[in-house]
């Protein structure tokens, strides 16, 4: 009998897919790649393919099908395309753990079949809990299923919880680089270019999230996320700009004791704590060193400039479908903003402006998420300055 955990990384060929790939090639003994899918990038998913040998391969855009049929059925390597084909494999027996890597909206439905399958997530899909928390926690609890965070802030909260978890929690702060625009004011930020954006200062990453961090809609986005992942009202959750990010996000207690987790910013290491948990495995990843950074300093977020953030906090504490709504928006904007249409601050008057205008549902279902996200997007896309 082996071991090893089976692993189905959704989203193989982004940021977060090819660091678990390499998490899986430092650690052959602990882990065994079992599902690789990518939505466009077939050249890659079969040169992934052809150095893990997954049993399947997913490619999203079905136009790519015979391309990586052809180039992996010789291997016995099955492959298949599509939404659907998507939501099948993630309930394969043969998985143990299902790594969420997929960009936006893309990660609900496919987490909800891995979930309903009773597979673990680890997951890096924020979105999937800002469209549908109250579902998608509810759905772990009933299935058993555990949910481990992949995105740095909630994997240092939940590091930071092992052996607490009985212990009420006081609040969290979550920690914000402040992205590439840290100080700029809003005068200057009318000119910032797609590609000053794409420049973060600390960590590397695909351009939707990279352009999230940027507009500080990445961390409301993480703001709602940690809502659900740790059971938490919105006045337990703070946010804190430290701008060198090594202090990945703290929690506080009831006796007033604060936990904070630290290191350089490296997203294998919570990758690999997310697949691994609860053992920490041995790694060559660089060390953090006090002497190196002398001072580490902290800052209130600005929230004029950057209003995402403040919109993530109206849309949690609105709750319903209003998550939905925001994200939804905010996929459109960012698309429109990469594509030249919309300015830099223009992106936070599309969101807010469909806040305003898309029907309120306090209590939706599954199929109220899905309407929700298309009349949003619909919406967005004919946003008009």
């Amino acid at each position: 009998m082996s071991n090893k955990k089976t692993i189905a990384i959704l989203g193989s060929t982004g940021s977060i897919g090819t660091q678990a790939l390499e998490v899986v090639e430092a650690n052959p003994d602990h882990f065994e790649v079992e599902v690789l899918t990518a939505g466009n990038n077939a050249q890659l998913l079969i040169a992934q393919s052809k150095a893990y040998a997954p049993n399947v391969v997913v490619i999203g855009n079905e136009s790519l099908y015979p391309l990586v049929f052809d180039a992996l059925d010789p291997m016995g390597i099955k492959v298949y395309t599509g939404e659907r084909a998507l939501e099948q494999v993630v309930q394969m027996d043969t998985i143990d753990i299902v790594l969420t890597a997929l960009v936006g909206y893309a990660g609900l439905a496919p987490t909800i079949k891995a979930i309903e399958a009773g597979k673990h997530i680890a997951l890096a899909n924020k979105e999937t809990l800002v469209v549908a928390g109250e579902l998608i926690t509810a759905l772990a609890q009933e299935k058993g299923v555990n949910i481990y965070p992949v995105d740095s802030e909630h994997s240092a909260i939940f590091q930071c919880l092992v052996g607490e978890f009985h212990n009420p929690i006081e609040k969290i702060v979550l920690t914000a680089s402040g992205g590439p625009f840290r100080g700029k004011t809003k005068e200057e930020l009318l000119s910032v270019t797609k590609a000053q954006a794409l420049k973060h200062p600390n960590w590397e990453m695909g351009a939707k999230i990279t352009i999230d961090s940027a507009s500080l809609m990445n961390k409301g986005l993480e703001v709602i996320e940690a809502k659900w992942l740790f059971s938490l009202t919105s006045e337990q959750i703070e946010v804190i700009v430290h701008p060198q990010s090594i202090v990945h996000s703290i929690v506080q207690f009831k006796d007033g004791s604060m936990k904070a987790q630290m290191g350089l910013p490296d997203m294998k290491l919570p990758i690999q704590f997310a697949m691994t948990y609860p053992d920490r495995l041995t790694t060559d990843f660089p060390r953090f060193n006090f002497l190196d950074y002398p001072s580490l300093t902290f800052e209130q977020p600005d929230v004029e400039t950057f209003r995402n953030l403040n919109l993530a906090f109206e849309a949690m504490a609105a709750g319903g479908n209003m998550p939905c709504i925001l994200n939804a928006a905010n996929e459109i904007a960012v698309d429109k903003f990469l594509k030249d249409k919309i300015g830099f601050l223009e992106m936070s008057d599309l969101v807010e402006q469909s806040m305003q205008k898309i029907s309120f549902i306090e209590h939706p279902s599954y199929e109220d998420y899905v309407q929700t996200d298309y009349e949003t997007r619909q919406l967005a896309k004919a946003f008009k300055i």
